[in-house]
């Protein structure tokens, strides 16, 4: 490939969205060039504060159950003050809780603001992407989405690096960094990043309120439970998350099981980062209009098989590869389904769906590490792995069987039917 087909598809790759979006994106990216807390709060308690690993497993599992409450509330928050108000006070907070975090020694306060940061720090997930689906273009969304969780990735990639060399001459900075980086990040928003909630969005669970289009209901959490395929989705999202999530507690026990060292697992891990960093932009390009209901399935049964490969896997090189193809999967599955969510939702009830669908990985992301230790002390890894591919082969089947007739974004009876993405409102401050 020439140096000049290489840069015409980039230039296609990030052409045709709106400059919100751009602004939006590099918000994202800010947020995540601070990452610190997710990284290093299990060292940070052991390590500095000298507490017991069962310790920083609780706190962490209250990091975790702050994401849980905040995926509803933060999905609540965004159809009723709106898509920019709950990033800023989601951000705000998150820049304020973290900072306070790292001057606590009490154990009942660490463990009380670590809930709260976990609330914080979840809350505008909803937000952004509930924003994204207001101001970019249906048959462009899927590769918008993807940007985002390429920025998403790259920040946390560079956070890493950067973090664990602050780690080892103060916690403390670390902490103060990632809240400066928050508090940069909310200010980008309320100075670039307009309001982009449709008229009447806000209905949404009010009595008499207009609703954004007059042909569609208010939309209540009640609305969204009763919406039985779209829960049905939400399920097979949580199944695919249980499978991803096996990366972070599972694997590196297998691989300590299996003999390996913490450097081995660190570098077969991080092929998965460098791969979605090398390889988003580009799958994107081929699979954004293509059947979500194919691509669906077939990253169902990449992620589901790619963990199962693991039980035959006796070397680095082929943990290596395993990871490759699950991470295949994840590339194709995130845009795809952030998209899905876009298109079974209620214009003025995308806050809310967005959030249920949040809560889904965060839901994922408590049960995963209980689950997938629980089944190797019991059953060994080799019944884990074998679990992951049953769970993916269902997955795989609910989504054949219940996107039957949705044809890409754009066309028909898809995302054609679908009102252009309104103009946003322009904020006083907005430069």
């Amino acid at each position: 490939m020439s140096v000049a087909s290489v840069r015409r598809a980039a230039r296609e790759s990030v052409s045709g969205l709106p400059r919100e979006f751009w602004w939006l994106w590099t918000s994202t990216l800010v947020n995540r060039l601070g990452a610190f807390v997710s990284i290093f709060l299990a060292m940070f308690l052991t390590a500095d504060q000298g507490r017991s690993a069962s310790y920083a497993g609780l706190v962490g599992s209250l990091l975790g159950l702050g994401s849980v409450v905040s995926s509803i509330g933060g999905g609540v928050m965004t159809d009723r003050l709106g898509r920019r108000p709950t990033m800023l006070v989601a951000q705000a907070s998150t820049a304020v809780s973290v900072a306070v975090l790292g001057f606590m020694t009490d154990p009942v306060a660490i463990a009380v603001v670590a809930f709260v940061v976990g609330m914080a720090s979840n809350a505008s997930r909803p937000a952004v992407q509930a924003m994204i689906a207001d101001i970019v273009a249906p048959a462009d969304r899927v590769r918008a989405f993807a940007l985002n969780y390429w920025a998403i990735n790259l920040g946390f990639a560079i956070s890493s690096v950067a973090a664990g060399l602050v780690a080892r001459y103060s916690y403390l900075l670390g902490f103060l960094g990632e809240a400066a980086m928050t508090l940069a990040c909310a200010v980008l928003v309320f100075v670039k990043v307009p309001e982009s909630r449709p008229d009447g969005a806000a209905a949404g669970g009010t009595k008499g309120a207009r609703s954004a289009r007059s042909d569609e209901p208010a939309v209540s959490m009640g609305t969204v439970l009763r919406d039985g395929r779209y829960m049905a989705v939400v399920g097979l999202s949580f199944l695919l998350a249980l499978i991803f999530m096996q990366s972070q507690v599972a694997l590196p026990v297998a691989m300590t099981e299996g003999g390996f060292s913490t450097t081995d697992y660190g570098l077969a891990i991080a092929v998965n980062g460098v791969l979605i960093v090398a390889l988003q932009i580009p799958v994107t390009r081929f699979i954004e209009h293509r059947s979500p209901r194919r691509l669906l399935v077939v990253a169902s049964l990449l992620g589901g098989y790619g963990f199962g490969l693991t039980a035959f896997a006796d070397s680095l090189a082929v943990y290596a590869l395993t990871v490759c193809v699950w991470t295949l999967a994840e590339i194709i599955s995130s845009p795809t389904q952030m998209g899905l969510v876009v298109r079974l939702s209620p214009v003025q009830g995308r806050g809310r769906y967005q959030g249920m669908a949040t809560l889904a990985w965060a839901v994922a992301a408590l049960v995963a590490p209980v689950a997938g230790g629980t089944v190797i002390d019991r059953f060994g890894a080799g019944a884990l792995w074998a679990g992951c591919a049953v769970v993916g082969t269902l997955a795989a089947g609910g989504y054949w069987a219940l996107m039957r007739g949705l044809t890409p974004a754009g066309g028909s009876p898809g995302g054609a039917a679908e009102p252009a993405a309104p103009a946003v409102e322009q904020p006083a401050t907005a430069g």
